[in-house]
């Protein structure tokens, strides 16, 4: 089905059409959105009904298509039976596992099996084709950057939902059907997932959506086969690099260029240096914004305004002005994009100006009022470049003192402790150094790491591993004017230990600290 970027000439995939609204699906009408080959000779049963594709085998169900994805710990093919003892019928795998599904072949002789040259684009080719392709019935955004891209796409979403048109969100905060909201677990869902998810907002009449694009869901093929109307670039920082990520930053930015390998038309910030890196070679036309370059630009910026009572930046675009109560030069270059999109759309400055007037996003620059005196502020800052532009743009509103309350998540890029230790220590009046999600690392050893990096400057710091006791004592000495920032985990409810997720919430760790000090 061809797709419009006009609005008004979209067209829905109706249940004629669509096989999966319907029911079920045959095996050989499936099989037809990836090139493979069968297991044995022949696919022996092609009108074989499908119920569904699926990437865990707990998930699996009579008659579903189990795709064996080889991951960085351990291999989908060892859980192949467990699949086919749940209900899948047809399995899907590398060519390199061959041998292995042949063996499980010949125990199970009902099931069929299937060879592909890339797992897990197969896996998102599948899904998309069992739920009828649900991104052709929608008008696809995807944005992509090393910060901001849960601000950016929830400006969107708030632009586009109050000019009326409905929009459906995927991103690192949870997700928006069109009716209600779900949580994520993570930025990018995988493919299944995805798909399932775009599904329902068709089924919700949902006319658009915006997803974040992470990096990590490229290199991973999670998008694979979606055709993104537009797709935003904010910027490429030094994070995400390391063991569980990318190898270096040339394998980041090539991670990050396939959004514009796969979207009709590109806005990107002409203000960050990689942004002509990042669209070599992709043929995809574009449009830039900035504030010091770019095409459609940010004039008169006070970064230092109060708005709707909280810090926050105006700005003019045209003759427009613009106040959004959420502070840092990010939230103009997060507006300009989300407002330059959205006037591809149809919807005017003036309309976005007014939607953005009340812009505020759980975990994100929240800010709370601490008894006695002085805020408390959450953020999702959780790499040095992110912290070093919180903590600046703090700093501008000349707080009395600026106590930054964070850790390091565990198996992650191990320099990122370092530096965000430093960029601590530089900028805080004190450092209170506490846990993340310290996975399966010992937490006094990732807090060692950051000491570490806090004693390269002046900064004073404290030590507190449990992380509500160090929200409260934080908040229990803030007094007038002072800022107590707690960074690293934002929107997220629960901190992961030795495999264990246990519930903490921010947010109710802010409150409850307030309300213990007004005892």
């Amino acid at each position: 089905m061809a797709k419009s970027n006009n609005y008004a000439m979209i067209t829905y995939i109706d249940s004629k059409n669509c096989q999966k609204v319907c029911g079920l699906m045959r095996a050989v009408e499936l099989l037809q959105a990836v090139r493979y080959e069968p297991a044995g000779e022949k696919i022996r049963f092609p009108d074989r009904e499908i119920s569904g594709v699926s990437i865990d085998s707990r998930d699996c169900r009579e008659g579903s298509v189990f795709v064996c994805i080889r991951g960085s710990v351990c291999n989908g093919s060892r859980y192949a039976k467990e699949a086919v003892r749940h209900g899948a019928k047809v399995l899907v795998a590398a060519k390199e596992e061959q041998e292995l599904i042949g063996k499980i072949l010949g125990q199970f002789p009902e099931c069929e099996g299937v060879l592909v040259e890339d797992e897990r684009e197969a896996a998102a080719l599948l899904a998309a084709r069992y739920e009828g392709e649900p991104s052709r019935s929608m008008t696809m955004i995807g944005v992509t950057g090393t910060k901001g891209k849960t601000t950016t796409v929830s400006m969107i979403r708030k632009i586009l939902s109050e000019a009326g048109i409905r929009t459906g969100m995927i991103g690192t905060t949870g997700q928006f059907d069109g009716k209600e909201h779900l949580p994520s677990e993570h930025t990018t869902p995988d493919a299944v997932t995805l798909q399932r998810s775009l599904a329902r907002m068709r089924k919700n009449a949902c006319r658009a959506c915006v997803m974040e694009v992470s990096s990590q869901a490229l290199k991973l093929q999670r998008t694979k086969g979606i055709c993104f109307d537009t797709g935003v670039f904010l910027n490429l920082g030094d994070d995400h690099i390391g063991r569980f990520e990318h190898a270096d930053k040339e394998e980041y930015l090539a991670c990050k260029r396939k959004l514009f390998l796969q979207s009709r038309e590109a806005v990107v910030n002409a203000d960050d240096p990689a942004w002509k890196q990042m669209l070599a070679g992709t043929g995809c036309p574009f449009q830039t914004f900035g504030i010091r370059n770019g095409d459609f630009r940010a004039v008169k910026i006070r970064t230092e305004s109060f708005v709707q009572g909280h810090p926050g930046v105006e700005f003019d675009i045209g003759k427009v002005h613009f106040q959004i109560p959420a502070p840092g030069i990010f939230t103009v270059y997060n507006a300009l994009a989300a407002v330059r999109v959205c006037m591809q759309y149809g919807v005017t400055p003036k309309t976005a100006a007014g939607s953005l007037l009340d812009f505020q996003v759980k975990g994100r620059m929240q800010f709370f009022s601490i008894p006695g005196g002085g805020e408390a502020v959450i953020d999702y800052a959780h790499n040095a470049m992110s912290l070093e532009s919180v903590l600046t743009t703090l700093r501008a509103y000349r707080p009395a003192r600026l106590i930054t309350v964070f850790g390091c998540g565990g198996q992650r890029a191990k320099e990122r402790r370092f530096q965000m230790g430093e960029v601590s220590g530089r900028l805080s009046d004190l450092t209170v150094i506490t846990s993340d999600n310290p996975r399966w690392e010992a937490p006094e050893a990732i807090m060692d790491d950051i000491e570490t990096g806090v004693r390269k400057t002046d900064g004073k710091y404290l030590r507190i591993t449990d992380r509500k006791e160090a929200v409260k004592q934080a908040v229990e000495m803030a007094g007038p004017g002072d800022l107590v920032v707690i960074a690293g985990k934002g929107h997220e409810n629960t901190q992961e230990i030795q495999g264990v997720f246990y519930r903490m919430d921010e947010q109710e760790l802010v409150e409850e600290a307030c309300t213990q000090k007004l005892l």
